[in-house]
């Protein structure tokens, strides 16, 4: 298999011929960019149930294609709820038709540490159950799963915060038996064990960046902890100040096994100018940061909870379309630092159960059309795509891919009997 690499040149040229001269010619630069344009061929195919032929409609098409953004991603997170291997799989298939490029993986939280880390073996007794893990197996086989279908997979272990489950294992990551979060700054061993874990993923994890987490920490155990406590005055550092001192060793450790660092955006609201200069922000909580993100000439990834998240399944498609990453930016230097994009599902309510069936789709193909297609062939208004995502929701159907009707937001059921093309 070629090397997956990110930047790739994902271009492609497809000509379709007219009637009278049947042919279909397909160029690309790489191979990542065939499978793009077999996909477009792909989605032009109908079968015609008169005559039984596959046929294609409208001809000639000559198009010339390429992504607005190299990063197009989906978070998937299994620590809320364990995600078995064939559901993974599915939703790396279900990408692929909408060209989205990077598998965003959320592998552990607060709730349950799943996956097996050989240099640290007891990490994985924070899974929920002993068939409720992945071993490190199972994890390359995804990621060789999906870079054969041209998607990345970005690691997270998400630090200081998020970690209680990492102290079922190894109490003596936490501050004390009853203060489990964040984990131990005052400690070697946490930053060996972080170090142990991102020495492990870079035998499997090959895509440039790793993301490292860094919100929503709450620090109040390090200095009600007294062994913790005094390490603070020994060192003159507040919490605040040991909040930045733990992410950014958390990124030297990261950066010596070869990653880039994407952190959550606290890190960079909380310490921006000390992070280190090759860090990506990832934005999540409102679209104010990308601005700020660039001016400070850091890259930046755009999530915002509002319009990208798609467990708030009472956001409708149309403001997944319209949610713009360059809407505060109108620098072209500045847009470069915009990698892109990626929507979010968050697993507090997602197991297999649900994860895919009208929570996924069609809603993140609106927003990869957003990141995919040239901001001047974007629709000012989304409701002139309503007529094309409707017909795409029907093919996702017929793909085996649960997409929910278009009216409403995530989860939705048919309102009543009728064809999937008027839904």
């Amino acid at each position: 298999m070629v090397q997956l690499e990110y930047g790739a040149d994902e271009s492609y040229k497809l000509v379709v011929a007219s009637r009278e001269k049947p042919y279909a010619q397909l160029e690309a630069k790489s191979v990542y960019g065939a499978l793009h344009g077999l996909q477009t061929f792909s989605q032009l195919c109908h079968f015609n149930m008169k005559k039984k032929v596959i046929e294609i409609l409208m001809t000639p098409w000559n198009i010339t294609d390429q992504p607005r953004f190299s990063y197009r991603g989906l978070l998937i997170d299994t620590s809320r709820h364990y995600l078995p291997l064939p559901v993974m799989k599915n939703v790396i298939d279900s990408m692929t038709y909408t060209k989205l490029n990077v598998l965003h993986w959320h592998i552990v939280d607060t709730q349950s540490f799943p996956l097996e880390i050989p240099s640290y073996p007891k990490l994985w007794n924070g899974a929920y159950s002993p068939t409720q893990r992945y071993t490190f197996e199972d994890a390359a086989e995804i990621v060789n799963y999906a870079g054969r279908r041209g998607i990345h997979v970005l690691a997270e272990i998400d630090v200081p915060g998020h970690a209680l489950s990492w102290g079922k294992g190894y109490p003596s990551l936490w501050p004390s038996k009853n203060c489990q979060e964040p984990l131990d700054v005052s400690s070697d061993f946490t930053f060996k064990v972080i170090d142990g874990i991102l020495s492990d993923f870079s035998k499997i994890f090959k895509f440039k960046f790793i993301h490292l987490g860094g919100d929503e920490v709450n620090t109040t155990c390090w200095s009600t902890t007294p062994r913790i406590s005094k390490w603070l005055k020994k060192h003159r550092k507040t919490e605040a100040e040991a909040y930045e001192y733990f992410v950014l060793r958390a990124q030297k450790i990261a950066s010596s096994h070869g990653y880039e660092i994407i952190n959550w955006e606290e890190t960079f609201n909380n310490f921006g100018n000390k992070l280190n200069p090759k860090t990506v922000v990832h934005n999540w909580l409102g679209t104010g940061v990308v601005g700020r993100v660039t001016a400070a000439g850091l890259r930046c990834i755009m999530s915002n909870q509002d319009k990208w998240y798609l467990d708030h399944i009472d956001t409708p498609w149309q403001m997944f379309y319209a949610n713009e990453p360059f809407e505060m930016i109108k620098d072209e230097k500045r847009q470069s630092l915009v990698l892109g994009g990626e929507v979010c599902m968050w697993g507090e309510h997602i197991d297999a159960s649900d994860i895919q069936p009208q929570t996924i789709w069609p809603r993140a193909a609106a927003a990869a059309e957003r990141l995919w297609t040239p901001y001047t062939k974007l629709a000012e208004n989304p409701d002139k795509v309503t007529t094309r995502l409707a017909h795409f929701r029907c093919l996702l159907n017929e793909r085996g891919v649960a997409a929910a009707p278009l009216v409403g937001g995530g989860r939705v059921a048919p309102f009543e009997p009728g064809s999937c093309l008027a839904q």
